[in-house]
Order: C-alpha cells, then structure tokens, then sequence
C-alpha cells in the first residue's frame, strides 16, 4: 500500500509524488489523525496545534471526530499549494535547506498512490474515512517530564495543584505551567463521555473495517480503563478487523503489571509499541521525571523478546543534546544483538515549550553533540544496522543544529528563552527535588551565568 518505491530516497520521493501535487500536500491531513477524547479535540499530526470537535456535529455523526470545517479548509489550501500555518513544524525544516526532509514524506508515503491522487482531487468539502488514528482517552499518567504539562499528565497536575502554577516564564505565551489545564479533561473519569462514547460506536459499526492502523496514546493508555477494554476486544474479535494496534507507552511499569499486559497482547498480529526517551541514564530520568531508565530498557527488551515491535520516539529537547549520542549508541547495541529491526528510532525537535528548544543550548553543547552524531553515521550509514528514515532523522538534525537559531516563527528572543530556562528549571529542582547543575555538569558555567 506504501507509494515510496523501495529504489527511491525520501528527497526522490517527495519530488515525484508530493511536489507533482502541490508544493505543501501531505496525506495526513486527510488519512491520519490524533483524537483527544478527554478534551474533544483533535489534529492531523502530533505538529500542528489541535482544536475543538463540535459535540453537536459528533453526536450526530461519529466521523467527525476527524472531519472538522478546520481541517477541510487546510485540506483547501493543500490543494491549491498554500502552506496552513499550523504544519509550520515541515515548512520550517524544508526552508533550512533544499535536500532537507520534513516529516510530510514519512507522513505520506504509508498510504497507497491511489488513495492520495483521490484525497488530492476530492471536494476539500467531503469527509473522508481514516487509515491511520491515534487517539487518546484521557491524561491519566505516572511521569511528568518536563517537556510535558497538566494537558496531558496527571501527575503534572498534580504538582500545579499541589505547588501552584510555574511563575515568571515570560516566553511561555501559551501559559503550559500555569495552571492545572481542567479543559483538556472536560468529563470525570466516572462520567459519560460523549467523545469516548461516539469513538466506541464509530468503531463497533465501521471503523474497525477501514482504518489500517490505530494508535493509542495518552497520558499513559495502560492505566487507562479504556484501553483495556479496547484490548479486549481485540482479543475476542482476532481475525475480524484488518486494524493493527499500536500503543504509545512509556514503559514505566512494574514486572507484574508488564507480564498481565503480554499475557492480554499475545494473540493479537503485528502489535507495536511506540516508547519515548532521548537521553541516557541519570540525564534520561531528569528530563522525564518518573522514568527508572533501567526498568524502561529492561521493559523493551522483554517486550521485544515476547515478538512485539517497539519503537522509540526521541523528543530532541535542549537537555538531550549531551547524552544523545551516547543513548543512540545504546539502543545500536539491542540492533547489533537483536538485528535491525529489533528497535526503531525517532529524532522528533521540540518546538514548545520554546525555551526548551534545542536551539536555546549554548553553541559548544551543540557542536560537540553534532560532532558526535557525524561519527555516529560515519559508523553506521551503509544501512546495515540503520534503515532510511533513521539516518534522514539524524542528518536532519545535525542540519537543524548547525542552521536554526529560533525554535519557532513567532518565538521570543534567544536571551529571553535562556532566562526561562533557568527560570523554570530552578522551580522544577525545587518541586522534584532534582539537581540540574550535578545531573548535567556539562552545563554548570553556562547555566550559572544566564
């Protein structure tokens, strides 16, 4: 079903099958979306900035938990070449150099030509039935990275609740760390749930017909009662959907509770688990507070010795950029010892919160992890170990690092970006009783002089 012939590179590809279309078409605006049932709200991708589902139009027809009037506009503008604002994530990458690859190749190329010349020419009017769904159902979560926010943690909430509001931040425009986020949780986890509700009826009557690929996320979906009771359907109805699962998880999860889940999983086909983390160690666990980096590895690797695919999903934050070669280098070790497909990676830059960009890190933090991500490909890209979109990841962010001054149009100067990175780490030190100058020495002189 792919449209990416196996002989083409990305570059060759998006030349042949997106710009022959028009200069900013990309499949997922029509194919793909992410659904937040606890908010009622959803986007093409996990780039662009989401937005409110009618409840109204939903009740009516369950399909519009994707179909909103914002995205038939941006499917508009796609068809007539116009780039929506909100994919800013691709324009910015593809306007830092001409070879450079967006995500809109890795976004387009899973659905079938077919399917895209028939999104291309339809009525921007029409709604059209997803391939490809991620959805959460809540923000029920045991971590709180500091990337993160109330809008999709529990325990982040918990900390607003509990210490107030983050102060001071003059950057953070979009207030993150503020406040406790309550309407990204509009229903009680006792209530009924008009979003949930049309989500389950959307896909017992016909969803589960035509989507190829459903991913949950959350928060973390397997604390979360409906996924399990998703699982199980799966587990009564093998064979009766052509759907494969997929589930966004971040490991953080003792043995017991890791074996019931292996035991729910094991007759349901092509299983995969997507899990998050950028970083090595002692740095790992400070960027994404609640992670026992031990207990993830050895999680994935049972996980991955029980026949499921795993996937990791790095956030290419400022405070990554240290240990980053280093924790590639260790997830090469499970490739070397289990074969390629033992594990893929992901290099995803954050643009937001903006003084947590990459961008924000002082120039020799930036060299040194670009110098080492050079040897790191100089290593391994004859391919053997590496497919494609692996090394296009991290040839992307070495361009990214050497060439990007400001995470995103729009953002505050880099002075102002530095003074709320020492602003808001300081108060994230004080409430999770971290220390960021002993965890990152690396960065002492520059942090202690901002």
């Amino acid at each position: 079903m792919r449209s990416k012939r196996p002989d083409e590179s990305f570059l060759e590809y998006k030349q042949r099958v997106l710009d022959t279309k028009s200069v900013s078409f990309c499949g997922a605006k029509w194919y793909n979306a992410t659904i937040w049932l606890g908010s009622g709200q959803t986007t093409s991708c996990h780039h662009p900035l989401p937005h409110q589902v009618s409840v109204e139009q939903v009740l009516a027809n369950p399909a519009a938990l994707h179909n909103t009037p914002e995205k038939k506009e941006q499917r508009r503008q796609m068809q007539n070449g116009k780039r929506p604002s909100g994919c800013e994530y691709c324009w910015k990458i593809e306007d830092s150099s001409a070879t450079a690859i967006s995500d809109r190749p890795y976004k387009t190329m899973i659905y079938s030509e077919e399917e895209l010349n028939d999104a291309f020419n339809l009525s921007s009017e029409s709604d059209v039935n997803l391939r490809t769904l991620e959805i959460a159902f809540d923000r029920t979560c045991n971590f709180a990275c500091s990337y993160c926010n109330p809008a999709f943690s529990s325990t982040w909430v918990r900390d607003v609740k509990t210490n107030g509001g983050y102060s001071g931040l003059v950057s953070d425009g979009r207030n993150h760390f503020t406040h406790a986020h309550d309407n990204s949780q509009l229903y009680g986890y006792t209530d009924t749930n008009p979003y949930v509700e049309a989500f389950f009826k959307w896909w017992e009557s016909d969803l589960h017909k035509t989507l190829r690929e459903l991913r949950i996320t959350g928060g973390e979906p397997l604390m979360s009662g409906h996924t399990w009771q998703l699982l199980d359907w799966f587990k009564e109805n093998v064979g009766k959907s052509q759907t494969k699962l997929a589930i966004n998880s971040n490991l953080g999860m003792i043995k017991e509770k890791l074996k019931e889940f292996i035991d729910k999983v094991k007759d349901i086909p092509d299983l995969e688990i997507y899990t998050s983390c950028e970083s090595f160690g002692q740095q790992a666990e400070y960027i994404r507070d609640g992670l026992d980096y031990k207990q993830w590895i050895d999680n994935l690797l049972a996980l991955q010795s029980a026949g499921i695919k795993m996937h990791v999903m790095a956030t290419i934050n400022g405070l990554c950029l240290p240990n980053l070669p280093k924790f590639l280098d260790h997830l090469m070790d499970i490739k070397v010892g289990r074969g390629r497909d033992a594990v893929t990676v992901t290099l995803n830059i954050l643009r937001f919160p903006s003084f947590q960009s990459p961008t924000v890190m002082p120039d020799y933090i930036k060299k040194e992890c670009v110098d080492k991500l050079n040897v790191f490909l100089e290593k391994y890209s004859d391919g053997y170990y590496l497919h494609q979109m692996e090394i296009e990841h991290i040839r992307r962010l070495v361009e990214y690092l050497n060439t990007v001054t400001l995470p995103h149009t729009g953002a505050s100067p880099l002075e102002i970006l530095e003074k709320d990175f020492k602003t808001f780490y300081k108060q994230y030190d004080e409430r999770r009783d971290k220390n960021l100058i002993e965890t990152f020495p690396e960065l002492a002189d520059w942090y202690n002089d901002l």
